[in-house]
C-alpha cells in the first residue's frame, strides 16, 4: 500500500485513457483483454523488489531492522518483541491508517488499503470521501472501465485547495463518466451494499471504499510510560526541531499531522540527522511552500497559498490564471482542462502560490517550486523565455 503502488495504477490508467484516445489520431485500436491480475501481479512483484532492496541496503549500512511492533518503555527504552533496546535518542515515525466511520455496517465497505487488496476490478464503485485518496482512486477506476460515484460532505472535490482546483475537476470528472454527490452525509451501510444518506439510497455497488481521512498510528505506542503528549487526535505535536516533549525523543511524518507525505517526512529525518550528528544545530525543515501532486486524471500540482488563504493574509494580491484545452486533447471528441494560476502578493507581485490542473501538472510543478521556494516573483516568470508548444509556457506567459 502507499503511493509507489498508487502510482502503478495510475500509470495504468493513463495508458487506459491514452489507449481510449488513440482513434482521435487517426489509430484504429480499443482496449480489450484488460487483466486486472496481472496488473495487480506486477505491481505486488515490484513493491516486493523494492522492499527486498531496502532491507539488503539496510544491513550493508550496518543497521539493524528488527521486524515487531516497538512500544516505548521509558524515555530511553523501547521494546520489540519481548526484547528491550535503549538508546540516547528516539524517533518516532509510525505513520497513518484509513479512517473508517463508525456508522452502522461501515464493515461492508474497504479502505484504501484494501483497495490494494482487491482481485478484480470492480464493475461499481462508490467511494466515499472527496479528498486527495478518493479523488486518486476514483480517478482510477473510472479510467480503468468501473462504474465510479464519489459521496462528499462538502459542495466541492479536493477541500482546502484553491477555487479554480475544485471547480475544474469537477467539470472534468462529471464530463469523464463520474458522478459526484456532493453535501453528502452518510448515515449507515445495508450488507447488500446500499448506502443510506441524508439524500436517498443508493444501490448496486460491488465494492464502496472508505476514504475519509487516516489516523495516527500512535495508540499502542507506549507514549505514556515515556511522557509523550499528543493531541486530542493522537497526533504527536513537535517544535521546529520535531522535538515533542520529552527533548530526547523525536516525531516525524504522518504522526505529527504535518504535511501527510512521505517525502517531506524523509527531509525532516535528513535534517534531525544533521542536526544530532553532523554538527548542524539549526538545521530543520522549513513546512512553507512544500510542493504536492493529486494523481487525479488530469493531475494536479500545487505550492503556497490559495487565492483565499492569500487575500486571508495580505492587503495587497494580485492574480493570474488561465483555462484552456491542452494540445494533447485538441483532436479527442473527450477533452480535459488545463487550469494555471499564480498568486502574487506585493508591489514586486513576489509569487506565494501556484496551482496547475492538467496533463503534465505532475512533473511540472517540481521546477517551479524550487523557484518559488527561492522566492521568485511574477517579473522573474516573465522574463524567462518560453518553452512552446507547451502547457508549462503559460506559466511565463500570464497577463
Amino acid at each position: 500500500v502507499g503511493c509507489v503502488p498508487k502510482k502503478v495504477m495510475w500509470f495504468a490508467a493513463n495508458t487506459a485513457t491514452q489507449i481510449n484516445s488513440a482513434q482521435g489520431f487517426g489509430f484504429d485500436v480499443e482496449m480489450k483483454n484488460f487483466s486486472w491480475k496481472k496488473l495487480k501481479q506486477g505491481r505486488d512483484n515490484y513493491i516486493k523488489g523494492i522492499t527486498n532492496w531496502y532491507d539488503g541496503y539496510l544491513e550493508d549500512l550496518g543497521i539493524d531492522y528488527l521486524h515487531g511492533f516497538g512500544k516505548l518503555v521509558d524515555k530511553n527504552t523501547v521494546s520489540v518483541n519481548g526484547e528491550t533496546y535503549t538508546a540516547d535518542h528516539i524517533v518516532l515515525s509510525p505513520g497513518g491508517e484509513p479512517a473508517v466511520p463508525h456508522i452502522e455496517g461501515a464493515q461492508y465497505g474497504i479502505t484504501s488499503d484494501g483497495f490494494f487488496e482487491l482481485e478484480d476490478l470492480p464493475k461499481k464503485v462508490a467511494v466515499i470521501g472527496g479528498g486527495y485518496i478518493g479523488v486518486e482512486l476514483a480517478g482510477v477506476l473510472n479510467a480503468l472501465g468501473s462504474e465510479v460515484e464519489i459521496f462528499g460532505r462538502a459542495n466541492t472535490l479536493l477541500g482546502g485547495f484553491d477555487s479554480m482546483i475544485q471547480t475544474a475537476l469537477d467539470k472534468d470528472y462529471t464530463a469523464h463518466g463520474i458522478t459526484i454527490h456532493h453535501n453528502t452525509q452518510i448515515d449507515k451501510v445495508t450488507k447488500d451494499k446500499t448506502i443510506v444518506t441524508n439524500q436517498g439510497e443508493f444501490s448496486g455497488f460491488d465494492q464502496i471504499i472508505w476514504a475519509v481521512g487516516r489516523n495516527p498510528m500512535t495508540q499502542h505506542l507506549g507514549l505514556e510510560s515515556a511522557g509523550v503528549e499528543c493531541d486530542q487526535r493522537g497526533f504527536i505535536p513537535t517544535d521546529k526541531f520535531q522535538v515533542t516533549n520529552v527533548d530526547n525523543i523525536f516525531a516525524l511524518g504522518d504522526a505529527t499531522g504535518r504535511a501527510p507525505l512521505t517525502p517531506v517526512a524523509i527531509a525532516a529525518g535528513r535534517r534531525l540527522s544533521d542536526r544530532l550528528y553532523n554538527g548542524m544545530t539549526d538545521r530543520h525543515l522549513d513546512y512553507n511552500n512544500i510542493a504536492t501532486v493529486v494523481f487525479s486524471h488530469p493531475p494536479i500540482g500545487t505550492i503556497g497559498l490559495t487565492e483565499n488563504e492569500a487575500n486571508e493574509k495580505f492587503d495587497k494580491i494580485k492574480i493570474y490564471k488561465s483555462e484552456f484545452t491542452p494540445m494533447a486533447d485538441a483532436l479527442l471528441d473527450h477533452k480535459t482542462t488545463t487550469a494555471l494560476k499564480l498568486v502574487c502578493e506585493g508591489d514586486n507581485e513576489k509569487i506565494i502560490g501556484c496551482h496547475i490542473m492538467g496533463h503534465g501538472a505532475d512533473e511540472m510543478l517540481q521546477g517551479f517550486a524550487v523557484a518559488i521556494k527561492m522566492g521568485a516573483t511574477k517579473k522573474q516568470f516573465d522574463d524567462t523565455v518560453a518553452i512552446h508548444p507547451s502547457s508549462a509556457e503559460e506559466l511565463v506567459t500570464l497577463r
